[in-house]
């Protein structure tokens, strides 16, 4: 039954950004690339192996790699091919995102009663069973084109630069939170994003040609009057591939969402007795619109963490933003079993089954948030929390350790990016030429964080893998940390600003200046990246990404300790 099946998508919609944090790891940081150009480059790289004796990193006055021998060329290439590889996942997240919005979609009050009367359209118009299942096909291919179209509009029109801008800029961020307040605010029943009335009927009126023209239209008419339902969809969805910075972002979003809503009315075109097993329409429709608004509204939250880290209005702490979504799903709790009801509602009589399960998972969410509010780091979507120094109160601090190189001096930067970027227990430095001048005294490697603010990747990583003993203890004892925040806003002083070698643009921000020396001495823009290299920037083993296996990652760290004891 498709009650049952509406319960599965909104668990696998609600669950899904999560699921993409792990899939598609190359441009959910918020990456400053202002005045900038990348080459493409990886974010991740396979299980850490030992590294060669024969395969040397040479050193550069500038602390650029050295790319004169054979295996590191072999290992270019294979950093290439992850890339490539990592870049496909995103592709598939984002096309997966936009199935299930296709599938999300078609359950709004404007399109499911369509359904059965364009099916049974095509089955009596024409002539044959064959000729109308033909038809049917030839509506739910236009469909795609249409969306696709619509998709490879936004492409051209912004291209992939420019949409990789849009995610990482601060205006567009907050737009886009905007956005999907009015969003939710539409789904909530407020108002009705419709597309211009004139418009419509003249699309509608050509939809009563013959032939493929009349096919072309009925869809196109379809696009077009279910707007007010989809627009929102659609729109979160182009929302989401353009802050992946995907060149066919948009179009393989488009591409998911409009396969969703064709299959239905092809598969009961071919088996028209399918109909009767359709639930009636009612006010079930209405709730599908207000689930949905909800999660519209949690997302929107998201967009505004990402402006209030990255230009410091401390607005969003962690405890402020799990609070603000304790209220949402709460509310939606609430809703679901009818103690609260929007304009369009009808009553409900009675909780369905699917309804009470929906609502029982809703509420154990909200019931699991609740520790977060005294410092539970919520492993499961710690992706999507603002960092945990954000945290005003938290329980476990008084457990988290003490840092492991304090000292005494007066770390540069440490006043913008300590108490709000740091994961707790760790006290790393922030600028790059102190971090190695501290191994040279220490006699240790420096570990290279390069993370950002709004890297979801990299709460992932400090939330899950950090806080295992072995790793917290290696990273605090065997290493100088220094991590580099890319996608910061803060204007460095005018003596310290300067013309990149690399881009040729100047370079304003601490962001920009970590994020040129990424590119432009690792040939690679995403995050988080985890470099090793010993007090003269001499690269000991090879970089890494996001590797959520621990075992793996202690690899790493211990390829790196390995390598600079030998050279000892």
């Amino acid at each position: 039954m498709l009650k049952n099946t509406f319960i599965l998508l909104l668990i696998a919609f609600f669950s899904l950004s999560h699921t993409s944090a792990t899939f598609a790891v190359q441009q959910d940081s918020l990456t400053s690339t202002e005045g900038l150009q990348f080459e493409s480059s990886p974010d991740t790289t396979p299980a850490v192996e030992a590294v060669p004796d024969d395969l040397t990193f040479s050193d550069a006055p500038d602390t650029t790699v050295s790319q004169d021998s054979s295996k590191l060329d072999k290992a270019t290439t294979n950093i290439s091919s992850t890339n490539a590889e990592n870049g496909k996942k995103s592709l598939w997240s984002i096309f997966i995102a936009g199935l299930i919005g296709g599938f999300a979609a078609l359950l709004m009050p404007c399109i499911f009663p369509m359904l059965p009367l364009t099916v049974s359209y095509f089955t009596k118009q024409s002539g044959t069973r064959a000729s109308g299942i033909s038809k049917a096909l030839l509506y739910g291919l236009f469909i795609i084109v249409i969306y696709v179209a619509l998709g490879m509009i936004i492409t051209i029109a912004f291209g992939s630069d420019a949409l990789n801008a849009l995610s990482t800029n601060g205006i567009f961020n907050f737009l886009f939170f905007l956005l999907l307040v009015v969003f939710a605010a539409s789904f909530f029943g407020a108002f009705e994003i419709t597309l211009p009335s004139s418009f419509v009927n003249k699309m509608d009126a050509k939809s009563d040609k013959g032939g493929l023209i009349g096919l072309f239209f009925m869809a196109f008419s379809l696009s077009l009057v279910s707007f007010s339902c989809t627009g929102p969809i659609i729109g979160t969805l182009l929302v989401e591939a353009a802050s992946k910075g995907e060149r066919l972002g948009p179009a393989i979003g488009m591409l998911g969402f409009s396969i969703a809503l064709a299959i239905p009315f092809g598969l009961f075109a071919m088996f028209p007795s399918l109909l009767k097993s359709l639930p009636k329409s009612g006010g079930w429709l209405n709730s599908v619109k207000v689930v949905l608004g909800f999660l519209e509204l949690a997302l929107a939250l998201k967009f505004l963490s990402n402006v209030d880290l990255a230009y410091h209005w401390n607005w969003l702490d962690r405890e402020v933003f799990l609070s603000l979504w304790i209220a949402i799903f709460g509310l939606m709790g609430l809703y679901l079993i009818g103690k609260i009801k929007f304009s369009h509602d009808s009553d409900l009589k009675f909780l369905s089954v699917p309804r009470t399960i929906l609502a029982i998972v809703v509420f154990s969410f909200v019931v699991y948030m609740v520790p977060g509010l005294w410092g539970a780091p919520l492993k499961s979507i710690s992706a999507f929390l603002p960092p945990s120094a954000t945290q005003d109160f938290d329980l476990s601090a008084g457990i988290a350790g003490t840092p492991a190189h304090s000292d005494g001096k007066l770390k540069k930067y440490a006043e913008i990016f300590h108490e709000r970027g740091t994961p707790k227990g760790f006290d790393p430095y922030y600028d790059y030429d102190q971090a190695l001048e501290t191994a040279k005294e220490l006699n240790k490697p420096v570990l290279i964080d390069f993370t950002g603010w709004n890297c979801v990747n990299c709460r992932k990583m400090e939330a899950n893998v950090w806080t295992d003993p072995t790793v917290a203890k290696l990273l605090k004892e065997e290493f100088v940390m220094a991590e580099l925040f890319v996608d910061d806003k803060t204007e460095l002083p005018a003596n310290e600003q300067f013309v990149s070698k690399y881009s040729g643009k100047k370079i304003k921000t601490i962001g920009n200046k970590n994020s040129d020396f990424q590119a432009s001495t690792f040939n690679s823009n995403s995050q988080p990246l985890y470099v090793i290299v010993d007090a003269t920037g001499k690269v000991l083993v090879p970089q890494t990404g996001a590797n959520y296996n621990i075992d793996q990652y202690k690899a790493f760290l211990q390829s790196g300790i390995d390598a600079f004891k030998a050279k000892r």
